[in-house]
């Protein structure tokens, strides 16, 4: 998804500059969706491993 908005965004940057900026800050706001969804299953996947080691030692 973001590689075709990403396309899109270098196909209509020749075409239309409003367009091309609504298409650049959506994907901007993925990216930012990209990031902090990353770092939730960090702390998601630190969290259950601090539980187990407590629990299993």
């Amino acid at each position: 998804l973001m590689h075709l908005i990403g396309s899109a965004t270098l196909a209509m940057s020749t075409i239309n500059l409003p367009s091309t900026l609504i298409i650049f800050t959506i994907l901007i706001l993925l990216t930012i969706l990209e990031i902090v969804v990353a770092l939730i299953q960090a702390y998601v996947f630190t969290l259950l491993v601090s539980l187990y080691l407590h629990d299993n030692t």
